[in-house]
């Protein structure tokens, strides 16, 4: 009797474990990629999957969004300037049954050929392009990971590129090249400036000249500015020919009259 119910309880065990190894239950964001006696089946779920113990086997992936960060890069550009380059690349997984049939390790896989494909690009442009055109960088690294990883399932929707780190000497370089670029155009706009301004009194100067009475008007006027101060003294000039014409007039009069 007790070995017939030690047998029974045996069994109902047996029975338990191999139930709960015949149960999968797959999360939304998950799927289940069966492989029967090594042969594929295919992919399976979101929800409760029944396998077949000892022969299914079911390897889990995952579809959600994976953020990968890309380790610096030690990177020469075209313009033989020394960089470290960190990015970011965001990536899922499309297709389940490429990511485990096509790649060992899809994760390890991606990243591999993100640093890779970060030096060869970055190697490429120059260290203006790098630091002014990040945006056309970020899309073809982009582009170039996406078309190397399609054949995995694996779809990189964005590449930014995070930080770019140079050399000291060459960053006190460039600080000076934008000082001395920042005077140059203070210079120009300078001159652009004095260059207007003396054509416009050239202008004035042609305008007045076709018109003495302007001239007057405009003397005027600047006395009129000069006399808004109290304390300002307004000298009139007295042009000499009506001086001599005042002077003749008075040695007239002095003169006596003739009998």
């Amino acid at each position: 009797m007790n070995v017939a119910i030690g047998i029974l309880v045996a069994l109902i065990v047996v029975a338990a474990l191999l139930l709960a190894a015949a149960i999968r239950i797959l999360r939304e964001y998950e799927r289940g990629v069966v492989f029967r006696l090594g042969r594929l089946l295919g992919a399976k779920g979101p929800g409760l999957i029944l396998l077949i113990p000892v022969i299914d086997r079911m390897v889990r992936v995952d579809l959600r969004t994976v953020t990968l960060n890309i380790p610096p890069q030690d990177v020469i550009t075209h313009d033989n300037v020394p960089a470290a380059v960190n990015a970011v690349a965001y990536f899922r997984v499309v297709e389940p049954v490429n990511s485990v049939i096509a790649v060992e390790n899809y994760l390890q896989a991606t990243s591999q050929i993100s640093q890779t494909t970060l030096r060869s690009v970055l190697g490429k442009a120059d260290l203006d392009t790098l630091l002014a055109e990040r945006e056309r960088l970020n899309e073809d690294l982009q582009r170039i990971i996406d078309e190397q990883t399609e054949p995995w399932g694996v779809k990189v929707s964005v590449v930014e590129i995070k930080d770019v780190e140079i050399p000291g000497d060459m960053q006190r370089a460039m600080a000076r090249q934008a000082e001395a670029e920042r005077n140059r155009r203070a210079r120009v706009i300078n001159a652009e400036g004095e260059f207007q301004a003396a054509d416009r009194l050239a202008q004035a100067s042609r305008v007045i000249s076709e018109s003495p009475s302007g001239l007057q008007l405009r003397y005027l006027q600047t006395l009129g500015d000069i006399g808004i101060n109290q304390s300002s003294t307004i000298v009139f000039p007295v042009p000499i020919d009506l001086l001599k014409g005042l002077h003749a007039l008075a040695e007239d009069g002095e003169r006596p009259a003739a009998p």
